[in-house]
């Protein structure tokens, strides 16, 4: 030993034991130097493996749009639950309430002779009959469509249009999949570049709130079929095939995104690099999903014809899509954050100077408290990297359960993971005293030592 290490040696003994911090910080340089020697030893041609590598992780990104869009068509179609809470909402939609009641009106008008109905009222009902009319202005004729409209509107304002409406479309949920993919004589149907529902039953409703208002001839209005447009576009006939491939690749495309893009980070040579490079470019993929999905709702609504309500054709579109753009919040969030996380367990600079400050951080905590850990400490110090693990598992099991997760429950699942480490962290205190049993009865405990 050179004079020079001895009074090295000499000066941090004076110097006294490292502090949590200063020792959290000298196992983060030595895990660097580690890496540093280890990435300096490795060959330096891995050519092969890296473009394998690549590929991989590229092919998943560009799956990974393509299973979103997979797992919400085999929603949509392979789940009634799923798609009555899906179009359960727009019942109560102003914009739909507007629509539906304007085409009720206009079918029925349609029917009606005025003149003839008006004539076949008997005399018993025409002073109640009056009194509604009454209140409305103008020609009769409109006396008699304001009526209507009233009637309607105040029926699909109603409790029971949110029944009609629920009921309907889980009645007709078996024939979407057929409507979908242009066949199919249900209450959904496809018919040329449309997808509609029939409202007959919303016309038979308003009819017998007609008679109930005095126009009692109002019942031998014959049965009315009329379109509600919930979709239409020009691309929809040339989509069904596309549509159906998704959908019964639904259970299968996200595992294979997920399992090529975990193919790619084990064959990579850097894989901690990999992980993040695969978790941002998924989210990038996703991501611009989003921005097609509202890019593309505007392209839609422009392309509506007139005589469909275009607030209402934004508000259909709006809930059929509804759980897609939870699923692209989700996937977005999780990328970014397994992303993050890849690169703070990292051996970066930026990487160590923040685990050291959160270490740092949560020993002050610890040490302000004056909580002591007893033989809790030494156990969880033993275990810790095994508990991390256990935890990251646990909340990866959670979000691979949880029932079409979404943006927010992406985020707090991460902070429950996040407050779980935060708790190993606390228990394990490295630079508290070793845990001493307690003294026997009739025994003086040992002073501790200053």
């Amino acid at each position: 030993m050179t004079d020079a290490d001895a009074d090295g040696d000499a000066d941090a003994a004076d110097d006294g034991p490292l502090s949590a911090a200063e020792r959290a910080e000298l196992v983060e340089l030595r895990t660097r130097l580690t890496a540093v020697e280890a990435r300096a030893a490795r060959p330096r041609k891995h050519r092969t493996r890296s473009f394998f590598a690549v590929v991989l992780i590229t092919v998943a990104a560009v799956l990974a749009p393509l299973a979103v869009v997979a797992v919400w068509a085999n929603g949509i179609v392979g789940d009634t639950d799923r798609y009555v809470a899906t179009v359960a909402p727009l019942a109560s939609d102003p914009d739909v309430q507007a629509g539906v009641t304007k085409r009720v009106t206009d079918a029925v008008m349609e029917r009606v002779d005025v003149e003839l109905l008006l004539q076949q009222v008997a005399p018993a009902d025409r002073p109640r009959l009056e009194a509604a009319l009454a209140r409305l202005e103008g020609p009769l004729t409109s006396g008699l469509r304001g009526l209507v409209e009233s009637v309607t509107a105040r029926f699909v304002s109603s409790d029971a249009f949110d029944t009609l409406w629920t009921e309907l479309n889980r009645r007709v949920h078996q024939t979407v999949d057929e409507a979908l993919t242009g066949s199919g004589d249900g209450a959904v149907q496809l018919k040329g570049d449309k997808v509609n529902v029939d409202l007959a039953p919303v016309v038979e409703q308003v009819k017998d709130r007609l008679v109930d208002s005095g126009l009692t001839v109002a019942s031998r209005i014959p049965e009315v079929h009329t379109d509600f447009t919930v979709m239409t576009s020009d691309q929809i006939g040339k989509a069904k095939t596309g549509f159906r491939l998704l959908q019964l690749m639904g259970a299968w495309l996200p595992a294979i995104a997920v399992v090529l893009a975990a193919g790619g980070v084990l064959l990579a040579v850097r894989r901690r690099r990999a992980l993040i490079t695969a978790a941002l470019a998924v989210a990038v993929a996703v991501g611009i999903l989003g921005i097609g999905l509202a890019v593309f709702r505007a392209f839609y609504l422009d392309a509506v014809p007139a005589s469909i309500s275009r607030p209402a054709a934004g508000s259909v579109y709006d809930a059929l899509t509804r759980f897609l753009r939870y699923t692209v919040r989700a996937v977005v969030t999780l990328g970014a954050l397994v992303a993050l996380g890849s690169w703070l367990s990292g051996p970066g600079k930026w990487a160590v100077k923040a685990r050291t400050m959160w270490r740092s951080g949560i020993g002050a905590v610890r040490g302000a408290s004056g909580v002591r850990t007893g033989p809790v400490g030494p156990w969880v110090h033993a275990h810790k990297t095994w508990l991390n693990w256990a935890v990251v598992l646990l909340t990866a099991l959670a979000f691979a359960l949880w029932d079409h997760p979404t943006g927010m429950v992406t985020f707090w699942l991460a902070l429950g993971l996040l407050a779980l480490l935060a708790v190993i962290e606390f228990l394990d205190p490295e630079d508290e005293a070793p845990f001493d049993e307690p003294a026997a009865p009739g025994q003086r405990e040992s002073p501790t030592p200053t």
